[in-house]
């Protein structure tokens, strides 16, 4: 099996084509110009060391030379071959509410601050599991495409801050809308969709969603986080809390109510999460209940970028040998005369 490790930057190809667009653009308007000048036969017999293809040959190389060394940054691997191991596990895609709401500290020490130590536990007692992130308030947005690198799952998951998102409100259904879209075409496994909300919902269509992906496959639970009582929102631009267009303090509560018809229309379950480790350990028995799907996991992979080095410095070497004017020694023999 041959990969790239980092793909990403297979997007630098389009500086490539951008630079024979380019090219094109710059020799169109050069031979617009010497017609301008004088008649171009007459033109290349007062200039006859002037090559017509050896600058576009060159062009080529260095084209060439320069895709050779994106595909040496993208890092092509190969397999050495197919282990015998399988592992099974599930997939889960969380979606985190990162709302103004999720300042309240009616949970410690903050709700938003709350999820992502439940998020971190969760994905401490990953093995060969699958995880993908969603951060949502009134947009949702992919913040960690569905992986099993755990390191990098913790690391956006420190990331994640409401300001991320200058749309606020809370569209539970656009989120979960998303989510279905993240999951891997693999068949066979438990695919988890887990909404982590204050069920303050804003936007409507929340059971509709639960229910579409439901029907589709996807198992969608809620962790409903806060308080039923309320608590104020903290406003992190003035140290106070935030307040209305009435001069009143804002609060927010947990909709536990929204937060169940949501769980039981995805086929999942309900969990309120408190000051306790309970909800940790009920989401734990949930998840342990999807079904554990087989993988075909590949053995260390070779680094093959060497090659593509190699290629990148021969071209330029031959780039390089190639003089833009003709070569006097050479003007004899048919090949170099042009």
């Amino acid at each position: 099996m041959f990969r790239f490790e980092n793909p990403e930057y297979l997007w630098l190809l389009s500086v490539v084509v951008l630079l024979a667009l380019i090219r094109f653009v710059t020799y169109f308007n050069q031979k617009k110009r010497l017609r301008k000048f004088g008649d171009p036969e007459l033109i290349r017999q007062l200039m006859p060391n002037v090559s017509r293809w050896r600058p576009l040959v060159k062009f080529c190389l260095l084209e060439l030379a320069l895709t050779f060394v994106i595909l040496m940054v993208a890092r092509p691997q190969q397999a050495n071959g197919i282990s015998q191991e399988k592992r099974s596990g599930i997939e889960v895609v969380i979606a985190m509410d990162i709302s103004n709401s999720m300042r309240a500290t009616d949970v410690s020490p903050s709700r938003l601050d709350r999820a992502k130590m439940m998020v971190e536990n969760l994905v401490e007692n990953f093995i060969n599991d699958k995880i993908g992130l969603i951060v949502f308030a009134g947009d949702a947005f992919v913040q960690l495409p569905i992986t099993s690198d755990y390191v990098s799952a913790k690391m956006f998951l420190s990331t994640i801050d409401p300001s991320m998102i200058v749309n606020q409100g809370t569209d539970i259904a656009g989120a979960i809308q998303m989510a279905t879209q993240s999951f891997t075409q693999q068949e066979h496994v438990g695919k988890a969709i887990i909404v982590i909300t204050d069920g303050e919902d804003h936007e409507g269509g929340a059971v509709e969603a639960a229910k579409a992906a439901h029907d589709q496959g996807y198992n969608v639970y809620l962790l409903g986080i806060g308080s039923t009582n309320g608590s104020p929102v903290p406003d992190p631009d003035t140290g106070n809390y935030m307040i209305d267009n009435q001069g009143n303090t804002v609060m927010s509560r947990l909709n536990e109510q929204m937060c169940r018809e949501i769980a039981q229309a995805g086929g999942g379950a309900y969990i309120h999460v408190d000051n306790n480790s309970s909800a940790q350990r009920l989401l734990d028995e949930e998840l342990d209940k999807l079904e554990k799907g087989e993988t075909t996991i590949y053995s260390d992979y070779t680094e093959q970028f060497q090659y593509a080095a190699a290629f990148a410095i021969l071209l330029l070497i031959i780039e390089i040998c190639i003089l833009n004017r003709k070569n006097p020694l050479l003007k004899n023999i048919k090949l170099f005369k042009r």
